[in-house]
């Protein structure tokens, strides 16, 4: 399991092989409680004040995850964003998806009108 600097420094690579199983999932889950497993991907929802506060967060994002080259499906709505992210070439979660998670939450945690 790795914490969550190590996350936060880390970058994605190109991953072959076969995903995380369940209890590495779990364990990995416990440095970023606010996401969750859910059929495949690794999914949390993001609150914000208006749908200018949600976009700016968006945008943000798009260039992490452009440079990760690791990108999530996206659900956007008025005051809030859910990322689900998984790992196309194995299959499911893999480490990429926490690295991800983690700067996602990273730049939550800066973001104007984010509620908690």
């Amino acid at each position: 399991m790795l914490s969550l600097p190590d996350l936060l420094a880390r970058t994605c690579r190109h991953l072959d092989g076969a995903p995380m199983d369940d209890a590495a999932i779990a364990a990995q889950l416990s440095v970023l409680p606010q996401w969750r497993h859910d059929g495949g991907f690794l999914c949390r929802t993001y609150r914000f004040g208006d749908y200018y506060d949600t976009l700016a967060f968006v945008n943000a994002l798009a260039f992490i995850i452009h440079r990760e080259d690791h990108h999530p499906d996206m659900l956007i709505g008025y005051n809030r964003c859910e990322l689900r992210f998984n790992t196309h070439s194995v299959g499911g979660i893999s480490e990429n998806d926490f690295i991800c998670a983690a700067k996602a939450d990273a730049l939550f945690a800066q973001a104007p009108g984010a509620a908690a």
